[in-house]
Formats: C-alpha cells, structure tokens, sequence
C-alpha cells in the first residue's frame, strides 16, 4: 500500500505541469504560456544531450573521413611522381642511346647508377619506401640528364664531316710548299671547290675571327667549345661575323683564291687543346 502510494506520488510529480512563459520586448505583445509536464521537459534535455553526442560524433567521422580521403590523395601523388620519374629516367636513357648510338646500357651504368625499380603499386609498397625510391630515382634522372646534356654538348662540338664537297688536293701531312718551295707540315686539307660555293661549319661554336689574314686570304676561325676550334682559309667573302653563333652546316664563308692560293679551294684546320689535328679522321665525325 506504501509503495503504491509513493507510485503515485513520482507519477503525479512527473506529470506535474511546468510553466514556461515567454515576455516579448514590445509590450503590444501578450506574453506566450507554456505548460509542459515535468517529465517532457526532462526528456526533452536527454533528446538534447543525445542530439548533441551524435552531432558531435558525426562530426569526427567526417573529419577522419577528410584526413583518411587527403592522405590517400596524398599517398597517390607520390605514386604518381614516383612513375613519372621512372618514366622520365627510360626516355632519358632511351634518348642517349639514340644521341650517341651507345648501343650498350654498360656505358651509361659507368656514369650513373639507376634505379631497378619499375611501377609501384599502392597495395604492395610501403609509402616511406615509395618516397626513397622517389629521391634516389629523381637524382637518377637528373644525373642521365646531365650526362645526356654534357655528350650532346660534346657530339655538337666536335667537327664532323668536310666544309665542301670538294676534291682533296692536298691533304694533311708533310708536303712540299707550291708556294715557296719548301718542305714543311701541311697543317690541314684542301679541297677543290669552284669559287663561290657555300663553305659550311662542320659544328656548333662561335666565330672569333673572320677577316684578313695574309697569306690565308679571307679567313674564317670558329671556337666549338670542349677544346675544338676549325679554320676555313681561301675565302671568297665571308659570311659571319666576329661573335656570332653558328650551327652545323651554317653557311659561313664563299670558296674562293684570296691570300697564298693557286686556284680556287677552301682550306680547312682542326685543331685541339692547341694542337692541330688531321681532318681525315674527322670525315666521318667521332661518336
């Protein structure tokens, strides 16, 4: 009997009605009565509170979601950079052989060590490793790069090839002087050539002298860089001038019979590191 009458009385305080009043600022309007039983309003504030425990929840899920989604992107970029880089390293490689016909991967394996990795995959490689092969495969390629740079800068510079498509009428070698009579080193080649035909640069420089120089006539001298410099005498006119750069096969000069000459034709140098060098062995050109 106790018991039952304690039932009644939480029940009668549970749904014992709690006023709410609500008074506007303007006084034109009625303030606004809300009777809400004591039990509603404390179930209201548990919804509440466990609004807000999920709202917040949520929110995290979400957060982690973003970061979870941002290191994945971030993860895929270094993937992607890391196959980009291999893939720079093959064409490098590829493009070497076919510059300089190497025909072997041994020579290029002297000058550089490269990777001996191939495409990664996100599920089977760790990212740490991922970011190693990263660096050591950029430095790699940066290094063929720069191989493959300084063997063209040297393939452009060395002659190749003859001025004209001449005769040769007297090559290099120890001959004896139409001129003087004496014996003496004939220090390049010349090649008979009607006047007026085109004298071409055998490789890339710049041109330091282009002018008069005595018994060499109209003279043209062309610095390639790595210790080669060519010498075209003979000329009919000149077609450079001094600083001016040139490319293989660049008109530079006019065949000609100015200076020390008996007839029409261009006489051509090359010299290395100060030392002259005979031009046959450069017909073909050097790999």
């Amino acid at each position: 009997m106790l018991k039952m009458q304690k039932i009644k009385t939480i029940v009668k305080r549970a749904l014992a009605p709690v006023t709410i009043m609500l008074i506007p600022h303007h006084n034109t309007t009625r303030s606004l009565h809300l009777n809400i039983p004591a039990i509603g309003l404390f179930l209201s504030a548990v919804l509440c509170c466990c609004g807000v425990v999920f709202l917040g929840l949520a929110t995290l899920d979400v957060i982690k979601y973003r970061a979870m989604e941002q290191q994945l992107q971030d993860y895929s970029k270094k993937v992607s950079d890391f196959n980009a880089a291999l893939t720079s390293l093959k064409k490098a490689e590829k493009n070497l052989y076919h510059l300089l016909s190497l025909g072997s991967r041994d020579k290029i394996l002297d000058n550089v060590e490269p990777s001996d990795m191939g495409t990664v995959d996100m599920g089977t490689v760790d990212i740490q490793q991922v970011q190693q092969q990263i660096v050591l495969s950029m430095q790699t390629v940066d290094a063929i790069k720069e191989f493959l740079r300084s063997q063209k800068d040297i393939h452009m510079a060395t002659p190749k090839g003859l001025p004209v498509p001449g005769i040769v009428t007297s090559p290099y070698g120890t001959r004896v002087n139409p001129i003087s009579g004496r014996v003496e080193l004939h220090r390049g080649m010349d090649l008979s050539i009607p006047a007026g035909t085109p004298v071409l640069a055998t490789a890339d420089g710049i041109v330091s002298f282009s002018g008069w120089n005595g018994g060499g006539g109209n003279v043209v001298v062309i610095e390639h860089g790595h210790g080669y410099s060519t010498y075209y005498a003979h000329n009919q006119m000149n077609a450079v001038l001094v600083g001016q750069r040139v490319k293989r096969g660049d008109v530079i000069s006019y065949a000609g019979a100015t200076g020390h000459a008996t007839g029409n034709h261009v006489h051509y140098e090359i010299w290395h590191s100060g030392r002259v060098l005979n031009p046959k062995d450069y017909v073909q050109g050097r790999s």
